[in-house]
């Protein structure tokens, strides 16, 4: 497509295309009374000064507050926040019934419940055609670790929903285990034949994922709450898949298994090439607090870095 021949539209239709989290932009207008409005149009920029930026259309009702205020926040709707999303993105009267809100430590509103809010002053303001972006200087935050509200094509998703289809739709049965880390330590089971693994247990045609904690607890004495995805593989020799979550630990001893540092796990130990090369990228992620999701077989394959820790 030349640049004649653009449609705004269809241009529009193309960009949506690109996977975005979902936040609401908020501060006081000069009457000081709250205002609010749902934008995708999100992103940070950088860490030493700390800067993120939105982008705002100039024919926005919301275009002069913005333009002048001295502040605002950026609130990142977690997954179960789709009608806070679908509220601010509407002309409704009084937006802010729907929500649990407070003003910031810089002096915008902030969110109860979502998964992070940032309260900004307002850092530069930059035209860009059709749209202004907002630099902000993130002067508070809060990271509540819920997992975001996703956007694309028009339409919502959520990573649970996806992990759910993706374990529905899986013929016979897999197994799915996880990285368990609690304070800096990750949790390693005795292997098969030796040595250490990460904990596994098998996933049922007929089980959903929400058995799947009580089945980890059951088996480590201890309770597991699963995250996000991290592994996908298919081990081409027996045929079988394998998931590997994310996960937090929690307090007591375990029944079986040992927690070890998560920079000092024993590779050497661990005879399962799929399960040491997890583990092993698990470590050198938690350094650099980027986290993605492989997808591959045993032996070769991909990571997708999709999620970051939450801290500036």
């Amino acid at each position: 497509m030349t640049l004649q021949q653009i449609e705004p539209r269809l241009l529009r239709d193309a960009f949506g295309a690109f996977l975005t989290g979902v936040t609401v932009v908020t501060t006081f207008n000069d009457e000081m009374a709250p205002i609010g409005f749902t934008a995708n149009s999100f992103t940070s920029v950088s860490l030493d000064p700390p800067l993120l930026l939105v982008c705002l259309a100039k024919t926005s009702r919301n275009y002069q507050t913005l333009m002048t205020c001295k502040g605002f926040a950026v609130n990142i709707l977690a997954e179960d926040q789709k009608d806070v999303s679908n509220t601010f993105a509407r002309p409704v009267e009084d937006r802010f019934a729907v929500v649990d809100w407070q003003t910031g430590p810089f002096g915008s509103p902030v969110f109860a419940d979502v998964a992070a809010w940032f309260d900004c002053s307002a850092h530069d303001r930059v035209d860009a055609g059709d749209h202004i972006v907002l630099v902000g200087r993130v002067e508070s935050f809060e990271n509540s670790g819920k997992t975001g509200l996703g956007y694309a094509r028009g339409g919502y998703f959520t990573p649970a929903l996806t992990e759910k289809n993706l374990l529905a739709n899986v013929d016979g049965s897999l197994a799915v285990g996880a990285v368990a880390e609690r304070a800096g330590e990750v949790l390693l089971m005795p292997g098969p034949s030796g040595g250490w693994t990460l904990p596994f247990v098998d996933k049922a045609e007929s089980e959903g994922v929400d058995a799947l904690e009580p089945q980890f607890t059951a088996e480590i004495g201890l309770t597991i709450q699963t995250g996000l995805l991290y592994s996908i593989y298919e081990d081409t020799k027996t045929g079988r898949q394998h998931i590997v979550y994310r996960a937090a630990l929690g307090e007591g001893t375990p029944k079986v298994g040992r927690l070890f540092p998560v920079q000092k796990l024993p590779l050497d130990e661990i005879h399962d090439s799929a399960v040491r090369e997890t583990v092993k990228r698990y470590a050198q992620e938690s350094m650099l607090g980027n986290f993605g999701i492989y997808f591959g077989n045993q032996e070769k394959g991909r990571v997708h870095a999709v999620a970051k820790k939450g801290e500036l």
